[in-house]
């Protein structure tokens, strides 16, 4: 069993930053593969970045590449996404997932456990 807890959200200018981190439970956290994803009422949870569970490969939606970072520290059982130059259409809640899969990270259906999710709005 994993539990995640986001944090770091709030309201920040376009072309500032903000960093969200997602803090794990239990002794496996090393274990599995963590993603960001983000959500807006009325649509469908988009993904927006995944990593392994070494840190070692990252994937990133097209709509952020370039500007959000994601990481993790696993000495801390956490996990980071630096958001630089959002932009509004970033505003969401962003929710962090853990996996044991290795593959089709950008897919929502192959995470086990989800957070409560971290409220994003970006102002122009």
């Amino acid at each position: 069993q994993v539990q995640l807890v986001e944090s770091g959200g709030g309201l920040v200018q376009a072309g500032g930053s903000l960093r969200l981190s997602c803090a794990a439970s239990g002794r496996t956290f090393s274990s599995y593969a963590m993603g960001w994803f983000r959500q807006v009422p009325g649509k469908e949870r988009e993904f927006v970045a995944a990593i392994s569970w070494s840190g070692g490969v990252t994937k990133y939606a097209d709509s952020v590449k370039g500007r959000f970072t994601i990481s993790r520290d696993n000495a801390k059982n956490t996990m980071y996404l630096q958001m630089n130059s959002p932009k509004p259409e970033d505003t969401a809640v962003y929710v962090c997932a853990a996996t044991p899969r290795t593959y089709d990270l950008e897919k929502a259906i192959v995470y086990s456990y989800w957070g409560q999710g971290t409220q994003v709005t970006v102002s122009s």
